[in-house]
């Protein structure tokens, strides 16, 4: 899929995982944006465990933007489970990644699954099936990194439909590699998903997913656990060329949620 930069862009608050170079870069890209007609929106929302960093420096906390100092997941805990859905037409909140996170997302689910099912076994399972990406890292904790590029990517590429790499169409999509990957994972053991949160370059380099795709992902694994046996949900956060993609395990539990 072709890159997804829009001529102008409507949302209502963003967060920015990150107030380092990246997390600084793209609040001041999203001002810009704004400043040139391109983008709307009520508050950026930059969440760092530092009071001093970078942002502070150099972009600073005012009426519009706001500095949060958080620990990524706990903001993410507060902030999603009082996150209202845009009623269709209007502007939604949304989520810019930073390229060196770890799989947060993925974390959040796995808490609110824990919490919507406190005596049934909640686990992340290794994902040991292959992908078929050229580069394919397992971290520590299970997370699977990928990505279609066994090459240097430019810092700020936005993912055109033509890679300026190798200066030919791009004619991969992860989000279709990880909706391949849960059909072969269904033929082993039953499988969810993939639930998928997928970033696009929205406006001037920026990308970011919706909360609206992250409170469905929720549901999806509320879904998925109305079984009453074991079930995997694969979950990715992704964009066109790359991702993180990890396996959470539900065990035996009740039909329904609490």
């Amino acid at each position: 899929m072709a890159d997804d930069s829009s001529d102008s862009v409507e949302l209502r608050d963003v967060a920015i995982v990150g107030g380092g170079c990246y997390g600084t870069f793209y609040a001041g890209q999203m001002l810009r944006a704004r400043e040139r007609g391109k983008a709307g929106f009520r508050r950026l929302l930059v969440v760092d465990r530092d009071p001093r960093c970078r942002f502070t420096a150099e972009v600073g906390t005012a009426a519009d933007r706001e500095l949060v100092v958080a620990d990524w997941s706990e903001f993410f805990d507060s902030w999603l489970d009082r996150a209202p859905v845009a009623a269709s037409g209007e502007a939604g909140d949304a989520i810019v990644p930073s390229p060196l996170m770890p799989h947060l997302m993925y974390e959040w689910l796995v808490r609110r699954a824990r919490s919507r099912w406190p005596g049934r076994m909640v686990v992340q399972r290794p994902l040991t099936a292959p992908i078929g990406t050229p580069y394919d890292a397992a971290a520590p904790d299970g997370t699977r990194y990928i990505s279609f590029a066994d090459w240097l990517c430019p810092t700020h590429c936005v993912e055109p439909a033509v890679c300026p790499v190798t200066r030919a169409p791009r004619t991969w999509e992860m989000s279709d590699a990880l909706e391949r990957l849960a059909d072969r994972l269904e033929l082993a053991a039953p499988t969810a998903g993939p639930a998928l949160f997928v970033c696009r370059h929205r406006v001037f380099g920026v990308g970011m997913f919706d909360v609206a795709a992250v409170l469905e992902g929720d549901r999806l694994v509320a879904e998925a656990g109305q079984r009453r046996q074991e079930v995997d949900v694969l979950v990715g956060t992704v964009s066109g060329c790359h991702g993180a993609v990890s396996l959470l395990h539900l065990g035996p539990g009740p039909v329904a949620p609490r």
